[in-house]
C-alpha cells in the first residue's frame, strides 16, 4: 500500500493511499477510522480523489465519528455490571 497524500484537517486525520488498483480514503479520530474505498478506474486522477473531500462529504464524516463514538459508548456501557 502506498501512501498518497496526508491532508491536514482540525477535526481528524486524512490518509489516501493507492493499492490494488483501488484508492482509499482513510479518516482517523482517536480510536475510531473510516475508510473508503474508490475505484482506480471510477475516477480520471487523483485530483478528483482530492475534489471528493468537499464540505459536505467532510461534514458527513463527521457526524459518522459522532455516531460510532455512541454506539461504542452504549456498547461498552453495556459490558459494566
Amino acid at each position: 500500500m502506498r501512501v498518497i497524500k496526508e491532508i491536514s484537517n482540525p477535526s481528524f486525520k486524512i490518509t489516501l493511499f493507492a493499492w490494488n488498483n483501488r484508492y482509499i480514503i482513510k479518516f482517523e479520530n482517536g480510536r475510531l477510522e473510516q475508510t473508503y474505498k474508490v475505484d482506480q478506474f471510477d475516477i480520471s486522477s487523483e485530483n478528483d480523489l482530492l475534489s471528493m473531500l468537499d464540505e459536505p462529504f467532510l461534514a458527513f464524516v463527521s457526524e459518522q465519528f459522532l455516531k460510532m463514538e455512541e454506539q461504542q459508548h452504549m456498547a461498552l456501557s453495556r459490558l459494566a455490571p
